[in-house]
């Protein structure tokens, strides 16, 4: 099965490509330029794996949270190619994203933690997992005063970009440790989870176009206090 999967979410810019040999990637640091170079990324990945757009099967991209222009950039792009080729498309949250990617002991617990500034955390707990996590609680953002309370009680896993805001305030005696995974998204991590979830549930259930979660509205509003943009209903 042939599976392109991409990542402009946050404060990088990644595609893989899953074709049946070996994994045609590229990851890089990026935060602003998602829009301008994300087709012509995604049209180099193709050719180096060898396919051509008709031969996809199905899409994966990260879907929030993330920041409006960068989620903006890969729903869009998900949403053309989806519609112009009749494609599936996984949702991944760019949470599950790095959780999927640390290492953690059966007895700890992961926690992604991503900056949203304003002294708030985008955050998550899932279990340790290889695969699909399986998550401890919803999505949410929080205060980074009130995220310790929102923690499983059990020893922690800090990763993402907001883990050492977490840790600076978690109460004396909490026992964790910082996660030397990337604190950015990869495509390679979005496009295993769509493996596994293909696996599991088949195509059909992924054919409704991605929903973006943001966890907060966008800061940017048109004058006159309309709505910046509305997402289809």
């Amino acid at each position: 099965m042939n599976i392109l999967a991409f990542d402009t979410a946050l404060g990088a810019l990644s595609a893989a490509l899953s074709a049946g040999g070996p994994l045609t990637r590229h990851f890089e640091l990026r935060t602003r330029g998602h829009a301008e170079t994300l087709l012509p990324l995604l049209q180099d990945i193709m050719a180096r794996g060898g396919i051509a757009p008709e031969a996809l099967d199905a899409l994966a991209v990260t879907v929030g949270p993330g920041t409006f222009t960068g989620l903006r950039a890969g729903l869009a792009t998900a949403r053309g190619i989806a519609l112009a080729r009749g494609l599936p498309v996984v949702p991944v949250t760019t949470l599950e994203a790095v959780g999927s990617l640390v290492e953690a002991a059966p007895d700890e617990a992961v926690v992604v933690a991503f900056d949203a500034r304003r002294n708030e955390v985008y955050l998550q707990a899932f279990e340790p997992c290889s695969g699909v996590p399986v998550v401890l609680g919803e999505p949410a953002i929080v205060s980074l005063d009130g995220a310790a309370a929102r923690l499983p009680g059990r020893p922690l896993v800090l990763a993402g970009s907001g883990a050492g805001l977490v840790a600076a305030r978690l109460a004396p005696g909490t026992v964790y440790r910082l996660s030397d995974a990337s604190p950015q998204p990869d495509a390679a991590a979005v496009l295993a989870i769509a493996i596994a979830r293909i696996e599991a549930e088949g195509l059909e259930p992924f054919r409704q176009p991605p929903a973006p979660l943001y966890l907060r509205a966008p800061d940017a509003k048109l004058p006159g206090g309309l709505d910046y943009v509305k997402e289809p209903s």
